[in-house]
């Protein structure tokens, strides 16, 4: 065999080897997970911090990539052809095409791709090292490609446009917690602590407070042998006293303080000073979010404020138990008194009470009804129905069928939520 001949083939495997490792080194540093990366780079690992650098340059990275790519590539089609031509004359091109791009997509692209998808990280480790050599090489030339494809995109406003869809860490956090419960890495308990996690700056103490037709509040006006017996009958450590109208709030007795004062005086309850005993309570718009009032709670070293409106009219009371439930669910002690307010029937509908909140029912049973215009299930349906049904009215939206199975005077306290199936193909033309 010709010497030439076989300098050509063995340039040609050379070739296809560096077009492997080129198109794998690619997929391992896009694929390579960033925060494993920042975990071995705080390690102390070399060769993550070098791994970290080429991604941060993620443009010159892939310029550096793709041109040495391409350049191998089309230097070994054009020997292949050679070879090829020299045996076969003009039919040579045809066989040369048709084998060179059999091995470049079998051993050059597929291969080292497959392999750096299932292990992106120790791949790109691995080829670090000579991948940031290349890159300082081919500096000079990726600038200039890169500085000529962005006078392209400036001419057709794609680069604005493309800069204004990027996504936000908190998104792509979002993403990837969808995507690892998706393939079974994440369990839903795990899902919905990470995401309500992220959701507190989005809802407003309005959507999670106890509102003040539910609140437990005591008359100060009253004896205190009849305040101290309401407080220990009681499931709560922290109750409202009002003066006059039950929305006039003057102040919060808490269960230690009013035992302090109980020791304090002997025994003797008619002698304790109920208001004296009481705190000053704490007033907080609806509108603050709940990162906002987790905060505040923080910073005041208190548990337990009081919601008003923007007119200042009491809306309910907000606690750091219910802002913690937002993120862990609920939590119960051997006071709380246990109402769920959704039971699941045999016929697979569900009777759920009319103040389950959205939230809470879209956490159950892992729905996404919308809750911008309403809080409560209850309320979508008058929202959506625009008027306040009577009882046995059915309403379908948002893929559910909503009956209406209690209502007590203008308020829904009870209804049937029923999964619709999708319609087939065949049903939707009959």
């Amino acid at each position: 065999m010709d010497t030439s001949l076989i300098i050509s083939i063995i340039a040609i495997v050379i070739l296809l080897v560096l077009s492997a490792f080129f198109s794998g080194s690619e997929t391992a540093l896009t694929a390579a997970a960033r925060a494993r990366i920042a975990h071995l780079e705080r390690e102390g690992n070399q060769r993550a911090r070098v791994v970290g650098r080429l991604i941060g340059a993620r443009e010159r990275l892939i310029g550096s990539i793709l041109l040495g790519n391409n350049l191998v590539n089309i230097l070994a089609s054009a020997l292949a052809t050679s070879v090829l031509i020299g045996f076969f004359g003009d039919a040579g091109v045809a066989y040369a095409t048709v084998i060179m791009t059999a091995l470049i997509l079998i051993f050059a692209e597929v291969l080292p791709k497959t392999i750096a998808l299932r292990h992106p990280t120790s791949t790109a480790l691995f080829v670090a090292p000579v991948v940031r050599m290349i890159v300082f090489l081919l500096a000079p030339v990726v600038l200039l490609v890169q500085g000529i494809v962005r006078v392209i995109l400036r001419l057709f406003g794609v680069e604005k446009g493309f800069r204004g869809t990027m996504i936000s860490a908190e998104d792509e956090i979002r993403s990837a917690i969808r995507l690892y419960t998706d393939e079974g890495g994440i369990v839903k308990d795990e899902r919905d602590m990470l995401t309500g996690i992220f959701d507190l700056s989005d809802v407003e103490v309005s959507e999670i407070m106890v509102h003040r037709k539910n609140c437990l509040t005591i008359d100060a006006d009253e004896p205190a042998e009849s305040i101290i017996g309401q407080v220990v009958a009681s499931p709560h450590s922290r109750i409202p006293l009002w003066r006059g109208e039950r929305e006039n709030i003057v102040g919060v007795l808490h269960v230690k303080d009013l035992l302090r004062a109980v020791n304090e005086q002997g025994g003797d309850s008619s002698a304790i000073d109920i208001e004296a005993t009481a705190k000053e309570p704490w007033f907080v718009p609806e509108t603050t979010n709940l990162l906002e009032q987790m905060s505040a709670f923080r910073a005041r070293h208190q548990h337990f404020a009081l919601v008003v409106d923007e007119y200042g009219a009491l809306m309910g009371l907000v606690t750091l138990e219910d802002i913690l439930e937002e993120i862990v669910g609920p939590i119960s002690d051997e006071y709380d008194v246990a109402v769920r307010g959704v039971r699941r029937q045999a016929d697979g509908s569900y009777i759920v009470d009319g103040a389950v909140t959205i939230r809470d029912l879209n956490r159950d049973l892992d729905w996404a009804l919308p809750d911008e215009e309403a809080t409560t299930i209850a309320g979508l349906v008058i929202h959506e129905a625009q008027s306040i049904p009577e009882v046995g009215q059915v309403f379908h939206f948002h893929d559910r069928k909503f009956e209406v199975l209690r209502r007590q005077r203008n308020q829904i306290t009870m209804l049937r939520l029923t999964v619709m199936k999708p319609r087939t193909d065949e049903t939707a033309q009959l």
